[in-house]
């Protein structure tokens, strides 16, 4: 993610937790726009990604069937999960745009299990306000509040248009956030961590965004 100043730019007078505040009060409940089927586009498109580390590589020749996502923090019951498993869970479509804050945009038809569901798995505790999830790349982190961690259109996406996630659109494991901006649906997903704050993660911004000059919040 470059580092480039943003439009939605990151206040840091301000906590993590209290920008968008106005957005959040009247969006909580919303849902992002889903298109028929027709509206996919061809191809979809995948932004670059930077080169992958050779754990990727390793996991990719294996065909991912030693992919593991951990969940820990405020949890009964801490776990990994492998894709096998994940896709075992109730698993729900949504045919949602995937909007860049560069500019562009695809439409496709996302697949994967409900975060709510694999939160209810682990028994989160009934006092943690975020997720803060992270990608295989050790830089590249986000977190959400619970309203968008319970939302029933954020997912663990495991595929894409009726087929597995392609590694360029963030195979084989990649949150969905379709009411926030792109990059905050972090591709290759290895481990979620439940709190109560997000003081103790990074620079204490709430993600790798505003530390680049982006929004925490990035809601559309």
């Amino acid at each position: 993610m470059a580092a480039t100043i943003h439009p939605f730019l990151y206040n840091p007078a301000l906590p993590a937790a209290a920008l968008g505040t106005s957005q959040r009060l009247l969006t909580r409940h919303s849902l992002a726009r889903e298109f028929h089927s027709s509206q996919i586009s061809k191809p979809p498109l995948a932004n670059e990604i930077p080169p992958l580390n050779d754990a990727f590589k390793r996991l990719q020749a294996g065909g991912f069937a030693d992919w593991r996502v951990s969940v820990n923090g405020m949890v009964d019951r801490p776990a990994s999960f492998s894709l096998a498993q994940l896709k075992s869970y109730p698993s729900r479509s949504q045919i949602t745009q995937l909007a860049c804050e560069e500019g562009w945009s695809y439409i496709a038809e996302w697949i994967g299990v409900p975060l709510s569901h694999v939160l209810d798995v682990v028994g989160m505790h009934p006092q943690a306000r975020y997720v803060v999830y992270f990608s295989i790349d050790p830089d590249w982190w986000e977190s959400i509040d619970m309203a968008d961690a319970l939302h029933p259109q954020t997912f663990l996406a495991f595929g894409m248009n009726g087929n597995e996630l392609p590694v360029g659109n963030g195979g084989p494991l990649r949150l969905r956030l379709p009411r926030q901006l792109g990059y905050k649906s972090v591709k290759f997903i290895t481990r979620l961590t439940v709190t109560d704050s997000l003081k103790g993660f990074g620079k204490g911004l709430g993600s790798a965004s505003p530390e680049g000059g982006y929004a925490w919040y990035a809601g559309i």
